[in-house]
């Protein structure tokens, strides 16, 4: 079962439920990224603790390592992974544009050199499609190209209708599937190639609609353009989602045009590299200044990393290269953004998310 519901709404910011064969989603929110099953330093029930709902798998790495086939032997990548709610996973779409060195596009599909052993790999709508339905992943995103920026508006217009004709096949290929799809909207830069990559993929009964191609190197007035000009125009009834977006403002910006689901490498690497989003900003916690530091790192947060450790310990166990340093950081990371989503969905609800988006643009540095 794949239904969408909207709770309540203020201006195009909404709060909704999606429910999914795993489990019900409580929108807007965000995926913690676990690309090759697993997000970084945690475990499944740390993920469970932070409230998480879902998290995103990545089809394109799964395929290659360890393999859709054995996945699909072990009941699928929840009973892989032992994770019981819902995951999404990449179509491998980002991957042509982010290994662009290691892959040529042709009609047909995408050929790869494999970044783990040199083999070729093709990879196709329909091997995209096959490959998820392996997976069993809740919802399964088309199979489209991204382009980069900055590109043409002839090279945008040449990959927007390349995409298409992808999403047709990925659709086709996908029929028969209990699960969700997503369509993808193409076009870069340009609102005109994106209204019509939208109105395209609206013939075709997708379950919700992403935007990609966005935060691929862009100005933040480019991507903000581009929300402001989708934000009237993508279906009401169907959950939206913007593709690898982001920092902490900008999920206020996306939900403030009416974005639904966001994922992220962003909470999970920076802290790894012990940069953290507290509710008063962003905390460089290799700054000499927090060696002497007792009080918790965030006085707001209800995580297990603030409640028990102090950011002076903390800091020793980044200079001193301690495993459980990434641990600690990750699980403060993955539950602040979990914890900024639940702020805004209950502030739309209460119907003070004007005042509530305002403020945190206003105050937050990150």
């Amino acid at each position: 079962m794949n239904t969408f519901t909207i709770d309540a709404s203020e201006g195009f910011a909404r709060a909704g439920k999606l429910q999914l064969n795993h489990g019900i989603l409580h929108t807007p929110l965000f995926m913690p990224v676990g690309t090759l099953a697993t997000v970084k330093a945690l475990t499944p029930q740390n993920l469970r603790d932070t409230g998480a709902e879902i998290i995103l798998g990545n089809t394109f790495h799964l395929m290659l390592n360890p393999g859709h086939d054995l996945i699909a032997q072990a009941g699928g990548l929840h009973e892989f992974m032992s994770w019981d709610r819902p995951i999404l996973t990449d179509s491998g779409g980002f991957q042509v544009f982010s290994l662009k060195k290691l892959n040529s596009i042709t009609e047909e599909g995408v050929v790869f050199q494999s970044p783990y052993n040199g083999s070729q790999v093709n990879l196709t709508p329909e091997v995209a499609m096959r490959v998820q339905r392996a997976l069993n992943s809740d919802i399964a995103m088309i199979f489209d190209e991204c382009t980069s920026y900055p590109s043409s508006f002839e090279e945008t217009q040449k990959s927007m209708e390349l995409s298409l004709r992808w999403a047709e096949r990925s659709y086709q290929a996908f029929q028969g599937s209990p699960n969700a799809l997503f369509g993808i909207v193409q076009g870069g830069m340009f609102p005109e190639l994106r209204y019509k990559s939208l109105e395209a993929l609206m013939r075709l009964n997708f379950d919700g609609f992403a935007l990609g191609g966005l935060s691929v190197g862009e100005p933040k007035e480019m991507m903000i353009k581009i929300l402001d000009a989708m934000a009237p125009r993508l279906p009401v009834a169907k959950p939206r989602y913007l593709m690898g977006v982001g920092k902490p403002r900008d999920l206020i910006r996306g939900i403030d045009r009416g974005i639904d689901l966001f994922d992220c490498v962003l909470p999970s690497r920076n802290a790894r590299n012990a940069y953290l989003y507290t509710w008063e900003g962003l905390v460089r916690l290799r700054n000499a200044r927090y060696r002497q530091d007792f009080g918790p790192l965030s006085e707001k947060c209800s995580c297990y990393t603030c409640q028990n450790f102090s950011r002076a310990y903390l800091h020793h166990l980044d200079r001193t290269g301690e495993i459980l340093g990434l641990h600690l950081n990750s699980l403060h990371n993955i539950h602040f953004y979990l914890d900024l989503v639940r702020e805004c969905r209950q502030a739309i609800i209460e119907s003070r998310w004007r005042s509530f988006a305002d403020n945190f643009l206003e105050r937050y540095n990150d």
